[in-house]
């Protein structure tokens, strides 16, 4: 991905560009998904759901009242920001196995809402010609012209990550995941820091799925498919959760890898799924630590 930033969009084709564009937005939901996890601790299922509320919350602000993009986006941001506060408030105090499994169920009941509120999310029918983001008076129309916009969208939402996880609050979040009973006894409000991280992580993947909608032009209930999770969970475990640069890493890898395995699309999933098997067992920290590794020892 950090070549595709230094290469000429007119260089590269059409579908080379489509997946950096969709790289660029799944980063967005990964910083939220690494936040919670691997800054915060907890194994949350629930930023696909938030995804998925973010881009049918601003295709609906676009389409049923005709917001700009401009103001679509911050709007899914924030919507999914305070619909994660009644989530979180509850579901932090269980314990681990139990919160996964409410996030597990926020995902359910999204896809179902998704489906059955046919009035306001036309159902399986879906939203279609949602409308691009306007620039000047002028639809970015091209793939090209997406890029940029989801480039300069993604970078900011990584400056602002990096600049979360490097304050105070970042290090508590990092004491917290390491040894809550301990950051506890040193008087941190442990509860109080996981619930803005998990709400800071719903804002991210709100403004991922607003990009998303905006991009594509269509949606339907499949947004909140688990592959959409699962997706995350990959980039953010196999780049290397708890880390900046093995996440960034891991969005352009393993979006990448799958698309240049459909040279071979009989045995596409099946290469895919061992490279993943043989990740865990010989890179558990993720490929970002383990490049860092490489990179200390060649320097040595």
């Amino acid at each position: 991905m950090l070549v595709l930033t230094l290469v000429a969009p007119a260089v590269l084709s059409d579908y080379t560009l489509h997946v950096a564009v969709l790289s660029l937005v799944y980063l967005l939901p990964a910083l939220g998904l690494n936040l919670v996890y691997g800054y915060a601790g907890l194994l949350s299922l629930a930023e696909g759901s938030f995804f998925g509320m973010g881009a049918y919350a601003s295709a609906l602000l676009a389409l049923r009242l005709g917001w700009p993009f401009w103001l679509a986006l911050p709007a899914a941001g924030l919507a999914c920001a305070l619909l994660a506060v009644p989530i979180a408030v509850p579901a932090l105090r269980l314990r681990s196995y139990s919160f996964v499994m409410v996030t597990l169920g926020v995902l359910v009941i999204s896809e179902s809402v998704a489906k059955n509120w046919i009035g306001l999310t036309r159902g399986d029918m879906g939203l279609i010609d949602i409308p691009r983001p306007r620039l000047a008076g002028m639809p970015l129309s091209s793939v090209a012209a997406f890029y940029y916009l989801a480039l300069a969208i993604a970078g900011v939402a990584a400056l602002a990550f990096r600049a979360l996880v490097g304050s105070a609050g970042g290090r508590a979040l990092i004491a917290i995941r390491d040894d809550e009973t301990l950051a506890q006894s040193y008087g941190l409000d442990t509860w109080r820091f996981k619930l803005v991280a998990f709400v800071v992580a719903a804002a991210f993947g709100g403004l991922g799925g607003s990009l998303y909608a905006h991009y594509t032009s269509v949606l339907d209930p499949s947004i909140f498919d688990v592959f959409h999770t699962l997706t995350l969970m990959t980039i953010v475990f196999g780049g290397g959760a708890g880390t900046f640069g093995g996440v960034l890493l891991g969005t352009g890898v393993f979006l990448f890898v799958p698309e240049a395995l459909r040279v071979a699309p009989q045995w596409r999933m099946v290469v895919y799924g061992l490279l993943l098997v043989l990740f865990v067992f010989r890179l558990p920290g993720g490929l970002g630590p383990a490049l860092a590794r490489l990179g200390r020892r060649g320097s040595a």
